[in-house]
C-alpha cells in the first residue's frame, strides 16, 4: 500500500461549518476562530460565503468577516451567483468557490435550474474570474447519492466535473454531500475522477452523516487523492439537502493522517484552541472524538 507524505487539510469550518448553525456566531467570535486557524497552519480556509442573508443568516457578515481575515493568501469565499461573485470580488476576494450539484433534482430545488442550466449559467462567471486572474474552485454536490434521486452514477458526476474542468476551474471539490458514500465508491469515483481528469486540482469532502468519513477519507487517500476538507470540530450541514449532518471533523482527520506517517502541517493543540472560541457559540455538542478527548484530558 502506497500512501502520500504529505496531504492538504482545507479548513471549511468558518463557512460550510456554521452555515446551518441556528445561533448567529458573533462576528468578532468568527474572526477570532480564523485567525486561530490560520496560526494552527492551515494553508486554506474557507472563510464565509456570500450568499442571501435571507436565504443564510449566518454568512450575512460576510464583508466585515473578509475585511478582518481576507488579507491571507489562501482565503477562500463561497459565490453562488454574479451578485455573489461582484460583491465577493469587491471585498478583496483572491479565491471563489462555486458551487453546483449533480443531481438535477437537487439543483432545481435548490436554484430551479436542471443541472445542464446550471453549467450554462455558470460557465460567462468562469471565464470573467478567469480573465480577471482569480482563483476558481467547483464544488460538486450530490456526487454520491442525492436525498431526491438516491444514488447517483460515476458516470455523471465525471460528466459534470469534465465540463467544469474544460470551462478552466482550478479545481474540484467532490463532495458526499448528504454523507452516504462508502469506501469502495470513494475509491471507485476517484480513482476514476484522477484518471480521467489528471491535470485538475482532486479534493475529497465527506460528510459524517453515517461516521463513514473517516473510512471514505482513507479510501479517496488510496485512489490518489492528497487535499481534503474537513471542518473544526465536526461542525456543518447542508441547509438544501436534508439528511446532510456535520463535516469530518479537522482534528479526527489530521490525528488519522498524521498517525499513518501523512505530514499536513497541522498544529492540533493550536486546532484545538480555535474550536475552543467558538463552541460556546453554536447549539449543538461538538461530539469529534479527538476534541473530546482533549477536553476530557485538561480537566
Amino acid at each position: 500500500m502506497e500512501l502520500p507524505r504529505y496531504a492538504e487539510v482545507i479548513e471549511v469550518g468558518p463557512r460550510d461549518g456554521l452555515q446551518n448553525e441556528g445561533n448567529f456566531v458573533p462576528t468578532e467570535k468568527k474572526t477570532a476562530f480564523i485567525n486561530a486557524l490560520w496560526r494552527a497552519g492551515f494553508k486554506e480556509i474557507e472563510v464565509t460565503s456570500f450568499v442571501s442573508p435571507k436565504w443564510v443568516p449566518q454568512m450575512s457578515d460576510a464583508a466585515e468577516v473578509m475585511k478582518e481575515v481576507g488579507g491571507h493568501s489562501g482565503t477562500m469565499v463561497l459565490t453562488p451567483n454574479k451578485r455573489g461573485i461582484d460583491t465577493a470580488l469587491a471585498a478583496g476576494a483572491k479565491a471563489v468557490a462555486i458551487f453546483i450539484g449533480v443531481s438535477r433534482t437537487f439543483n432545481q430545488k435548490n436554484i430551479n435550474k436542471t443541472t445542464e442550466e446550471a453549467v450554462e449559467g455558470l460557465l460567462p462567471h468562469i471565464k470573467e474570474l478567469k480573465d480577471s486572474g482569480i482563483y476558481i474552485r467547483a464544488c460538486i454536490s450530490t456526487a454520491f447519492h442525492c436525498p431526491y434521486e438516491g444514488a447517483i452514477k460515476p458516470a455523471e458526476t465525471l460528466e459534470l466535473c469534465k465540463k467544469l474542468a474544460d470551462a478552466g476551474v482550478n479545481e474540484l471539490s467532490v463532495a458526499d454531500t448528504i454523507g452516504k458514500a462508502t469506501p469502495k465508491e470513494s475509491y471507485a469515483l476517484f480513482s476514476m475522477l484522477i484518471k480521467e481528469l489528471p491535470d485538475v486540482l482532486m479534493a475529497a469532502h465527506f460528510h459524517d452523516t453515517r461516521k463513514m468519513a473517516l473510512a471514505n477519507i482513507y479510501a479517496a487517500l488510496c485512489a490518489g487523492v492528497t487535499r481534503f476538507d474537513a471542518s473544526a470540530g465536526g461542525l456543518g450541514g447542508c441547509p438544501f439537502a436534508p439528511g446532510a449532518s456535520g463535516n469530518a471533523a479537522t482534528e479526527d482527520v489530521v490525528y488519522m493522517l498524521e498517525r499513518m506517517g501523512i505530514e499536513t502541517g497541522i498544529d492540533l493543540d493550536q486546532l484545538v484552541q480555535a474550536i475552543s472560541i467558538v463552541e460556546p457559540h453554536v447549539s449543538r455538542e461538538l461530539s469529534s472524538w479527538y476534541y473530546q478527548s482533549y477536553k476530557k484530558k485538561e480537566k
